[in-house]
């Protein structure tokens, strides 16, 4: 569990250094390529998960709105997805705004070129249904 924390926080916060690089023009994109490379790497050297086969990957969008979140869960279980969750994000300050999560998953196999690729599609999936974000993904084994 605590090596899928550590994944996450690689992840989310790499999100952080990718700002001024071209991103080929997807609405949003911050997840790079150098990024994905040094992620399947990092699983392969600290994990004994195989993943060059199918993994349970889960993705991640927001909204300050649930019922936004709710109709985009709809458009996205027609695509194969598996909703888990709409959630309330914590808040550092009582003032900040509200924030959801929406988190989806899917088991498939990914290579770092074809999870960019999914990448692309959610970014402009949120990007077209008017989100506030695609924030990324996690993965982790089938069946834990």
């Amino acid at each position: 569990m605590k090596l899928v924390a550590i994944l996450l926080i690689i992840i989310f916060s790499s999100n952080l250094y990718a700002g001024d690089k071209d991103m080929s023009g997807i609405p949003g994109k911050n997840i790079t390529i150098d990024q994905l490379e040094e992620m399947f790497a990092n699983i392969r050297e600290n994990t004994d998960w195989d993943i060059s086969g199918d993994m349970l990957w889960g993705y991640f969008f927001t909204h300050r709105e649930p019922t936004k979140l709710e109709e985009a869960k709809k458009h996205l279980i027609a695509k194969g997805y598996r909703f888990v969750d709409i959630y309330l994000s914590d808040k550092e300050e009582t003032s900040d705004p509200d924030m959801f999560w929406l988190h989806i998953e899917r088991v498939e196999a990914h290579s770092p070129k074809t999870l960019d690729a999914r990448n692309d599609e959610l970014y402009l999936f949120a990007h077209e249904f008017g989100l506030d974000s695609y924030d990324g993904m996690d993965i982790g084994p089938v069946g834990k």
